[in-house]
């Protein structure tokens, strides 16, 4: 009993609404009015026309004065979000009385009971969607702007709009679904119930899916690659991250093979953002042995003076020479300097290599490697009676 009354109520109210409404509007009319009033309520079409055209009329004033008013302050502030914003917020004032003089229309026409509750419930639900669709408008904009003010909201940038997009997408549309129904006389309360055992049922069903998704809403929320980042996952994958996705994240590896792995690994793997830090710089080693001969202050500059005239390298760290041990055959050091971008790490690799070894030969510089010597101590005795 409880549930039908309720639904009862849920079922009147846009018609008490109108009635009051009218009722309110009969009563504050001047007394010049009120006979013309009355007359035109002696033609209920008559009156529903003039209700319609007056509405129309009211809506286009009060958004013109809206988009005018509002305008002027928002040509005073910087950027156009406030200028998209104020036209939207127009068009949504404009919906509003606009569809409130269609119902007040209705109530003038006197239909029967169930006409009249069906035409009124048509109205609303064309009202909450059209408002629907302006809040999902003002919350796209509103991401847009967030976006370009990276240095205030972090969390919002151009990889995460879509996910965002989508999920406030959701909320919204969940929200008017349920107030449209709601204006129907139906109680979703039990649609709900029944969802939430589907939902159960579903879950099971698709886990990897669904941990897929929440990955990847954890990985937007905790930012630990972007897109463009160079990165190594501990199973061995080596690449440039090109699409963060719900489901999953995509590679460029250096053999340009696009690699998909899914969000879940993506989660719960260790991951080397070669891109992150202050800087997108990253640092290389290269290691090299020099005999014992050598003099290390010359090796020191040597090296030193090649830095400086290698384009590939950057001034900013400097580049440094490290003597690292005594080697069996060698005292071990280590060239390490910076580059621009990681994905060229085994080509400037390559070059230094080749021009350290073309360097040394020229400066006279040993590179020593293993060497073993082979004595004979004793030659086996030939067997008697042969040569």
């Amino acid at each position: 009993m409880a549930d039908e009354a309720s639904k009862k109520e849920t079922v009147d109210t846009s018609s008490h609404v109108a009635e009051q409404m009218f009722s309110d509007i009969k009563s504050s009319l001047p007394d010049s009015v009120v006979p013309i009033w009355q007359s035109l309520e002696s033609n209920p079409w008559l009156l529903a026309a003039t209700v319609i055209a007056a509405g129309f009329i009211i809506a286009k004033i009060a958004q013109y004065v809206f988009k005018t008013v509002l305008g002027k302050v928002a040509s005073k502030t910087k950027g156009t979000f406030d200028d998209h914003l104020f036209v939207i917020l127009a068009k949504a004032l404009y919906s509003v009385i606009f569809y409130i003089s269609l119902l007040l229309a209705i109530e003038a026409l006197q239909f029967s009971q169930s006409t009249d509750t069906f035409l009124k419930r048509f109205v609303v639900t064309l009202l909450i969607l059209s408002l629907m669709m302006k809040l999902l408008k003002v919350t796209r904009l509103v991401l847009e702007s967030f976006s370009q003010h990276k240095h205030r909201f972090k969390l919002i940038e151009e990889r995460t709009i879509p996910i965002l997009d989508i999920t406030t997408k959701i909320l919204i549309v969940g929200a008017g679904l349920y107030v449209l129904i709601m204006s129907w006389g139906v109680n979703p309360a039990a649609w709900l119930a029944s969802a939430g055992i589907v939902g159960i049922a579903v879950g099971f069903a698709a886990k990897d899916t669904l941990a897929n998704l929440f990955a990847g809403f954890f990985i937007v929320a905790d930012s630990p690659y972007k897109l463009g980042d160079y990165i190594i996952l501990d199973s061995g994958e080596r690449g440039r991250v090109t699409h963060v996705g719900i489901r999953s994240t995509r590679l460029l590896t250096r053999d340009d093979v696009e690699v998909t792995i899914p969000n879940s690994v993506m989660g719960n793997a260790k991951i080397v953002n070669e891109s992150g830090g202050p800087w997108e710089k990253t640092r290389i080693r290269i290691n090299v042995g020099v005999s014992y001969d050598s003099d290390l202050e010359h090796v020191h500059d040597v090296l030193m003076e090649m830095a400086k005239e290698n384009l590939d390298l950057c001034s900013s760290p400097e580049p440094r020479v490290r003597f690292r041990s005594f080697g069996t055959s060698s005292i071990d050091l280590q060239f390490m300097a910076w580059i621009e971008k990681p994905e060229q790490k085994g080509m400037i690799s390559h070059r230094l290599v080749m021009t350290i070894h073309k360097l040394f030969k020229e400066k006279g510089i040993e590179i020593p490697y293993s060497k073993q010597d082979l004595y004979v101590k004793e030659w086996p005795s030939s067997p008697s009676g042969s040569d």
